[in-house]
């Protein structure tokens, strides 16, 4: 059930505002209360929060735990490209296709989806994943770094989707667990709609993969044609991934257990999420497929918000 609040005002501060749709320009010296770095990144005054140039010197915040996992996350986007644990063991997938030009999405990693999932009246998977976010706070809470990135609308956004809205994703990173929080908030003076997804990426090996707790949940198969899905029911225990896959799971469980086949079984809790989706492009993708697999964490029908209604909903990711 998706659950919709009266939000209330949210902070209005932002403490590292980069341009929209110029990644590469950064701020030469930002005032902060939280969040300390320089145009050639210095460590920020949050322990366990670092911000830095990443690949194509687009800028990135790297997290680690005292617990010795670490996190990076790129600000175009608010993309987490990797995920790892103490053994230093990237549980995160980064296509090798992957641009890191600030022109297109990140491909890999935990793409936004935002406020459009797959193909529509806008660009395919919304906006969100193109542009730059801000960081808003960064904080350690009990030893553990907290991370908290917005996104408002700008001219770029609203040239497609026509609203005003305030999103913030919280990242936290613990031992074994990577954990985020999307809200997004209507600021408009009228309602509006959308659907949202964050597209995981996990390492895998793909014909060892396999994702347990779907069974019984309807689904929108969208082998062999996307646009006339098949609906059916999940019959199997253990959902595998023997060929191309791309498949909707309505109503799903708030968890699902992956094998990725590699040794490592996740553990992939949510609240609030809706649905789910598993991907896998086989072939359309030679070069890379059989090293990862999508499991997603997805609202696919829409959202209302009236004005100043807000919606959250959580993901929670651990290894045991």
């Amino acid at each position: 059930m998706t659950t919709i609040s009266m939000a209330s005002s949210s902070p209005t501060s932002t403490f590292l505002n980069l341009p929209n749709r110029k990644p590469n320009r950064w701020v030469s010296s930002v005032n902060m209360k939280r969040v300390s770095a320089s145009v050639k990144g210095e460590l920020t005054s949050t322990e366990g929060v670092k911000l830095t140039q990443g690949t194509g010197n687009l800028p990135k915040l790297v997290i680690t735990s005292p617990y010795g996992s670490e996190a990076e996350i790129y600000l175009f986007g608010a993309c987490l490209t990797s995920w790892k644990t103490a053994t230093g063991k990237d549980l995160l997938f980064v296509r090798p296709d992957a641009v890191f030009n600030g022109q297109k999405p990140i491909s890999g990693g935990i793409p936004h989806c935002f406020p459009q999932f797959g193909p529509g009246k806008i660009q395919q998977h919304g906006f969100a994943r193109n542009v730059n976010w801000s960081i808003l706070e960064s904080e350690s809470v009990e030893g553990k770094p907290v991370v908290t990135f917005e996104l408002k609308d700008s001219p770029y956004s609203r040239s497609m989707w026509d609203f005003s809205f305030h999103a913030l994703y919280k990242v936290i990173l613990d031992s074994t667990n990577l954990s985020t929080e999307l809200t997004v908030k209507n600021t408009d003076d009228k309602p509006f709609s959308f659907s949202t997804a964050l597209h995981t990426y996990f390492r895998a090996s793909v014909t060892g993969a396999a994702v347990t707790g779907l069974k019984g949940r309807k689904t929108l198969n969208k082998d062999p044609d996307p646009n006339n899905p098949l609906e059916s029911v999940e019959e199997r225990n253990v959902v595998t991934f023997p060929g191309f896959v791309d498949c909707v799971y309505l109503d799903a469980p708030n968890e699902l257990i992956l094998d990725n086949g590699l040794g490592d079984k996740i553990s992939i809790k949510n609240t609030n999420w809706s649905d789910a989706v598993l991907w896998n492009p086989h072939l359309q993708m030679e070069a890379c497929y059989k090293d990862f697999v999508c499991v997603e964490n997805a609202q696919i029908k829409d959202v209302q918000l009236e004005p100043n209604q807000s919606w959250t909903a959580t993901q929670q990711l651990s290894v045991a």
